[in-house]
């Protein structure tokens, strides 16, 4: 996978994440209680392109994070 582009859809769920004014520690929890376990060390690491994210992750940051895909994974 290239890893800049990994940093992209990273700095993209930082974002949003931040416009909502939702902490790391704040959107693992959520994630977690919708059956994803992240911790909010893992979710770091997503957000700077130092983890892989997996399908069933981005789908629950998309709803929590109430965006859509051409959002967070368009190259631009």
């Amino acid at each position: 996978m290239d890893i800049e582009y990994e940093k992209l859809v990273g700095r993209k769920i930082r974002n949003l994440r931040e416009k909502q004014d939702l902490t790391q520690e704040q959107l693992s929890a959520k994630l977690q209680t919708m059956g994803c376990d992240i911790t909010r060390s893992a979710l770091a690491k997503i957000e700077v392109g130092q983890r892989h994210i997996y399908l069933d992750e981005l789908k629950l940051i998309k709803e929590l994070l109430n965006t859509n895909y051409t959002t967070l994974l368009d190259e631009t």
